[in-house]
């Protein structure tokens, strides 16, 4: 069972930009000192209020923290958490020194005139036009990351997760997600078919979805390649699909030519190789694996037509002359694999 933790970051002590993974110090109400916070933060900002689902560990070197699983955050209310917020350093044009003269200005209401008025920075000493624009830039951009972590989180996805889709596609992200979530199984690595069906769940997606269908099938597919099968016979695909994504067997059949009219899975009928027609005999490849296929295919074929620009080999001499360099002596069926090679 997940614990809940609500604090004021302090500090970041150390942060990845790209995976998000952040070590923070949290200031929690009713705790001594300071909370060791580790998970996948999208640019936390000390002087912020974390509210944060995760579970309690113990770091064989660092001791007792919190490692995150989810996480909301929402600016700071208190003048002491407004300085900090300000004076982070996320905020291009804003430093410790500028963000106490903000605070000195307009006290509680540092965060709400940055909002909504932000013309009024000019009454504050050192800040023109050009830092004023420059602020409400930096000011945008870490309103769209909570808007979009925000969105990200109230639908199922772990802080984690929503870190990687925000920088695939900054944002876009919500856009993105509202419109196909099943592209993050296909852009996102670690984002399979189950986590984006997840999503879509909670978006309102319905089962029968075409979207989710031709996801269902790569995703088939793709779990078949992983056990060595290069192809997948029609009929036992149908049937995997079905099992799988438990719509109409019309959907699943639908669903297939949609994703072969685009190329992104190639059916080869099997019925041009054998005398007798069977109905459905069919293979069906991802793209890639169909390209390596015949590509593979084409080039034993040129070569066994090549014509041999070395001379034939004595094989029985060789083996004797091998056999006898290396002190090894072949057993029968060795002898018969060479021969046959």
């Amino acid at each position: 069972m997940l614990n809940n933790l609500t604090g004021q970051i302090e500090r970041i002590t150390y942060s990845n930009e790209e995976n998000g993974f952040t070590i923070a110090k949290v200031k929690v109400s009713g705790r001594k000192g300071l909370v060791t916070v580790v998970g996948n933060f999208m640019s936390p900002m000390p002087g912020e209020v974390i509210k944060m689902e995760g579970e309690w560990t113990s770091h064989p070197k660092y001791g007792e923290q919190f490692k995150v699983v989810s996480y909301k955050t929402s600016v700071p209310a208190s003048i002491y958490g407004i300085q900090k917020y300000l004076g982070s350093g996320l905020i291009k044009g804003i430093g410790p020194i500028m963000a106490g003269r903000i605070v000195k200005k307009y006290g509680k209401n540092s965060l709400d005139i940055i909002e909504n008025e932000i013309e009024k920075l000019a009454k504050v000493d050192g800040i023109g036009k050009k830092r004023i624009e420059m602020i409400r830039t930096a000011w945008d951009e870490q309103k769209e990351i909570r808007d979009v972590m925000l969105f990200l989180q109230t639908h199922g996805v772990s802080s984690g997760y929503a870190t990687k889709i925000f920088r695939q596609y900054g944002n876009q992200s919500i856009a993105v997600v509202q419109d196909n979530p099943y592209r993050l199984a296909a852009d996102i690595f670690g984002i399979g078919f189950v986590i984006a069906d997840g999503i879509a769940e909670k978006l309102g997606f319905s089962k029968d979805s075409m979207l989710r269908a031709e996801a269902g099938i790569q995703y088939v597919l793709h779990q078949m390649a992983d056990e060595g099968n290069v192809y997948y016979p029609y009929e036992l695909l149908l049937e995997k699909c079905l099992e799988i994504l438990q719509v109409d067997r019309k959907v699943v059949g639908e669903a297939i030519g949609r994703v072969a009219v685009d190329k992104r899975i190639i059916i080869e009928d099997l019925n041009d190789n054998i005398e007798e027609f069977r109905e459905n005999n069919k293979a069906v490849y991802l793209e890639k694996y169909y390209v390596c296929e015949t590509g593979i295919a084409f080039r034993l074929k040129t070569l066994i037509g090549a014509p041999k620009s070395f001379r034939d080999i004595d094989l029985d001499r060789a083996v004797e002359w091998v056999q006898k360099q290396l002190f090894i002596t072949l057993a029968e069926k060795q002898l018969e694999a060479l021969r046959c090679s």
